[in-house]
């Protein structure tokens, strides 16, 4: 491995190629003085001069996709045939295409949404007319794009362009599985057909895991990732009463448009529709947004037609607004990388830009899921090994068969697939019968980085050294040096009042209850294989109605308060005052069609007392008769969380009995029972319970929850 900071590139660069790169340069700029940056053309000259590989590791705004544009059109001159650049996200691709039409270069994107234009992208591929096909990486494994149009396509490919290469690496803070089929791509391709990785964001372990999947003579060009432009700060206040209370404040003094980024989609939706209350033109942005609305939304901020996005970390790679004058953090990510990362969207083309962090005393929790929701289970593995075979199976009917949500078996299946153990053919999946081990050892090792980066970040929030100069120091830059921006080097430049206002305005909406809990409509697929005579739509006779909880887990206000108690190793214990108010809030505010006439509580194996104390004090409150407990099959094993619906409702099914005293009551009840539970999250047992409740005789039944998972 080669590596370069910006040095001169000892290649077979001639005048004219360098000539005919600064023309194709001022035309993707639309700057007639346009100039490289130091390491641009090297790149573009070991691409097409030496026919290398190269991994170019530089700052968000450097330039990268200059290189590969330029380095295509050279390419396409002498003969060669079309780019194949791997991106991973559509806003990316929406970028890259419009920034390679500046530049006269033909391109088209292949991707879920534009999966129906691929008969036309393919007539002007066969036709010579596309300079640059943008694929994601789940489409190289599209069985029907990697058996009928990948292999003509390698055949004639120019360039193989892999963005934001940190993504093959499991070490890098935003890995992906289908990243690492690039590496089975790279060394099935000839060496005469260059290679370029590029990122931004990788620390020298990732750097040598990506060099590694190139191949051998890799050219690394890495600059300094200081960002000059950017003015980095930490404010650390008590509460999210007080941090949302701060963006009421001071967002509108905020340079330009921006994105205030929140670890959590319900913590992203609150908080817009809050400063949507207090006036501001702000628009929330996650991984729930549909496709074109979130086109929309992208389009809005570039256009300055709102001050931000509030969003999760689904607004990142690739969303690229020079002028963006902002970044703040309503939480902190996981590692120093990942902030970096998304910190980078801010002043690429400006002289000033502000990045503030606001961090949440519930982000280490909020760490610890995500640090391991990526992690494959080796029992669940080897079940899903085992339930396939030569027959294809669908992930549908796959989920029928091994106790995995649809959203954990798709990763799984996807980690299973690269280590060679599955494969995905047209109709489904199948076993290959390579075997397969959990690489215990590995992982483990994976798990103590994620460790380290989150401490590294909990550096970052105390600022005992300048801040960019930590985070370039966590990317392995051996130029990391003390901005003299920064609070830690010039002070807070950030103002730290609250107004009255705006505390009330805060304190209000998170005071806010009432999270609607609906009905399940639907037995789940497969439930008949799992031997529960049920199927199809749940019978209106036999469903609940719309039910309540008084907040989600990952709630800015009341979320605190329940993630305490239902935090792993909190004792049961009696409801107390504070969370009562919630409970009472929630009844109050509940718009329901008629009131209910007495209280039924859900038998609890965790929190009995929690639960019982809850139904009671309702009762008493609301002066309802208390009807007591569902009696439980105490031996009937229960699903742990997670875990598909069918596996989830048959570990649930027959366990509810009404005691004959209560369906005695229910006979003669002249309206709804409300069903009392501790936390909702599958929502099988309260649909199960309810069930019973119903064919016992009760005329309508209205479930209720101190939490709900989401």
């Amino acid at each position: 491995m080669n590596t370069l900071a910006s040095p001169p590139h000892d290649s077979a660069a001639t005048p004219d190629t360098r000539g005919e790169a600064t023309a194709l340069l001022r035309s993707l700029t639309g700057r007639p003085d346009a100039a490289f940056h130091p390491g641009q053309f090297e790149a573009i000259s070991a691409l097409v001069d030496d026919r290398r590989r190269a991994l170019v590791v530089q700052r968000t705004g450097w330039g990268k996709s200059a290189v590969y544009f330029v380095a295509t059109g050279l390419l396409r001159r002498r003969g060669a045939g079309p780019t194949l650049l791997v991106s991973p996200l559509l806003a990316l691709m929406r970028d890259q295409v419009s920034a390679a039409e500046r530049a006269g270069v033909r391109a088209a994107a292949i991707n879920s949404a534009t999966a129906d234009e691929w008969d036309d992208i393919s007539a002007k591929l066969a036709a010579d007319e596309i300079d640059v096909l943008l694929v994601s990486p789940e489409r190289l494994n599209n069985p029907q794009f990697r058996e009928t149009q990948l292999p003509s396509l390698l055949a004639r490919m120019g360039l193989l362009v892999i963005d934001e290469a940190h993504c093959i690496s499991d070490w890098g803070h935003d890995f992906r599985p289908d990243y690492r089929r690039i590496a089975t791509l790279i060394s099935d391709i000839d060496r005469s057909i260059p290679v370029l990785a590029t990122t931004a964001t990788a620390n020298g372990r990732v750097v040598a895991d990506v060099v590694e999947q190139l191949g051998s003579d890799v050219l690394t060009l890495r600059g300094s990732l200081s960002r000059a432009s950017l003015r980095l700060g930490v404010l650390s206040l008590p509460s999210a009463r007080d941090r949302l209370a701060w963006l009421i404040s001071h967002l509108g003094s905020l340079p330009g448009s921006g994105i205030i980024y929140a670890l959590t989609v319900s913590a992203a939706e609150d908080t817009a529709m809050l400063l949507r209350e207090a006036g501001m033109s702000v628009a929330s942005y996650t991984g729930r947004t549909d496709p074109e609305e979130r086109e929309r939304l992208e389009h809005a901020l570039k256009a300055n037609e709102v001050k931000a996005l509030v969003a999760t970390s689904a607004l990142g790679m690739g969303f690229d607004k020079p002028d963006l004058g902002f970044v703040v953090h309503l939480g902190a990510p996981s590692s120093p990388v990942a902030y970096y990362q998304q910190v980078g969207r801010a002043g690429r083309a400006t002289d000033h830009a502000d990045v503030l962090l606001l961090p949440g005393r519930e982000d280490l929790e909020i760490w610890r899921y995500f640090a391991t929701a990526s992690m494959p289970d080796p029992d669940r593995a080897a079940a899903v090994i085992a339930a396939l075979g030569d027959e294809p199976l669908s992930t549908p009917a796959l989920e029928a068969r091994v106790d995995l949500r649809r959203t954990q078996l798709e990763l799984l299946l996807k980690v299973l697939d690269v280590d060679g153990a599955v494969r995905r053919v047209k109709g489904g999946w199948v076993a290959t019968g390579a075997p397969w081990h959990y690489d215990a050892e590995r992982y483990a090792r994976i798990a103590e980085a994620r460790v380290a980066e989150q401490q590294a970040m909990l550096e970052y929030e105390r600022g005992a050294i300048c801040r960019m100069e930590l985070l370039q120091r966590e990317l392995d830059d051996p130029a990391a040096a003390p901005c003299g921006r920064c609070d830690v080097c010039a002070g807070p430049w950030y103002p730290t009042d609250l107004s009255g206002e705006a505390a009330s305005r805060a304190a209000s909406q998170l005071d806010v209850t009432g999270v609607p809990i609906e009905p399940r409509g639907m037995w789940p697929t497969g439930a008949d294989k799992r031997g529960l005579p049920v199927r199809g739509r749940i019978a209106p006779a036999e469903k609940a109605l719309v039910g309540r909880a008084v907040a989600r887990l990952t709630d800015l206000g009341w979320g605190g308060t329940l993630r305490e108690r239902f935090a792993a190793g909190a004792p049961d214990a009696p409801i107390d005052a504070r969370l009562m108010e919630g409970v009472i809030a929630t009844l109050r505010d509940w718009p329901w069609a008629d009131r209910p006439v007495g209280v039924v509580a859900m038998p609890s194996l965790t929190r009995p007392q929690l639960v019982a104390s809850t139904a009671a004090l309702i009762a008493e409150r609301g002066r309802l008769p208390y009807l007591g407990t569902l009696e439980v099959d105490p031996s009937r094993p229960v699903s742990g969380p997670g875990g598909n619906s069918a596996f989830r409702l048959a570990s649930v099914w027959d366990r509810f009995t009404v005691p004959e005293s209560l369906a005695a009551v229910l006979a003669d009840a002249p309206g709804p029972i409300l069903l009392v539970d501790d936390l909702v999250d599958s929502r099988w047992s309260l649909t199960v319970a309810s069930r019973e409740l119903l064919r016992a005789g009760a005329p309508a039944v209205l479930p209720f929850a101190l939490a709900s998972v989401a």
